[in-house]
């Protein structure tokens, strides 16, 4: 009789953002449980030296690895043509890749957003709508979604990432039920602040949000891993964030805009410390 390890070398997991953060944390984990792997990314080389590690950890039986710029309008089409090029079945879907920007709206830049917006909404809608028809015939499969905790509030000096996260997360739910009884199931993950690259990319290593309480990303990939495996379709990661977002609900909206606003501006004690803006944290060693 087979395992459910044996069962999982069967299957196939499209993770996006693979090469750090949380991407490489549910990489690893897939791993652990007999995945086959499509890691998709920008860096070649970090997606080359995880699929190397994980293979010598694990023996997995394939391991894909699709160089690939999400921001880009063709993106998630030729990475499904890739996939297909391969002989791969997609039988889990995680979309991960994601970006901000911090700034006044009135000043950033416009094109980047747009970028963010393709990042963090689009390429993951249109990933989403090509490999579901797919798991639709089988009966089966599971989608991961990145949302964040900030899915559930304003987010001043944030905008755009907010409410890209505030879609994510609706667009979960929606799915979750349009797909209830089909054997697919659709999972929100809602982190709260974490020790990724995320704040030094988006401008924002300066912030109290960057230089407070932070978790830590093998954590939250597991939280969101243990939720898409019971089929659950939110989770929000960590018992302060849990805490914080049960608040957000009862607080006025003028309230809670004001003091997420005070989370992402700059933290005076860190830019007396940390003139530069170089984040306390840097990119993962793969074998962590």
């Amino acid at each position: 009789m087979k395992t459910m390890k044996d069962k999982n070398k069967e299957k196939t997991v499209l993770i996006t953002g693979a090469s750090n953060g949380f991407g490489m944390e549910f990489a690893k984990l897939f791993a652990k449980d007999g995945y086959n792997l499509v890691l998709v990314a920008r860096s070649t080389e970090r997606m080359r030296k995880l699929g190397h590690y994980l293979q010598d950890q694990h023996l997995l039986e394939h391991i894909c690895i699709i160089t690939a710029d999400l921001t880009r309008l063709e993106a998630a089409r030729e990475v499904y043509q890739e996939v297909h090029n391969a002989g791969l079945q997609v039988d889990v879907l995680v979309n991960n890749a994601g970006a901000g920007v911090h700034g006044m709206f009135f000043e950033t830049d416009l094109e980047r957003e747009k970028a963010i917006i393709q990042l963090n909404i689009t390429t993951p809608v249109e990933l989403t709508k090509l490999f579901l028809p797919e798991m639709k015939q089988r009966s089966d499969g599971k989608i991961l979604n990145l949302a964040s905790v900030v899915s559930f509030m304003p987010s001043p000096l944030m905008a755009i990432y907010g409410a890209s996260k505030a879609f994510m997360l609706s667009f979960s739910e929606a799915l979750s039920n349009e797909l209830k009884d089909t054997g697919i199931t659709v999972t929100a993950l809602c982190p709260g602040p974490s020790n990724t690259m995320f704040f030094r990319r988006a401008g924002a290593a300066h912030t109290r949000a960057a230089n407070g309480s932070l978790s830590e990303p093998e954590e939250v990939a597991l939280d969101g891993y243990e939720a898409l495996m019971k089929g659950e379709t939110r989770i929000v990661s960590g018992l302060k964030n849990k805490l914080q977002t049960t608040s957000s609900n009862l607080m006025p909206d003028m309230a809670l805009a004001a003091s997420m606003r005070h989370l992402m501006e700059e933290d005076p004690a860190e830019e007396e410390t940390n003139p530069t803006g170089t984040a306390k944290y840097d990119e993962e060693e793969i074998t962590q």
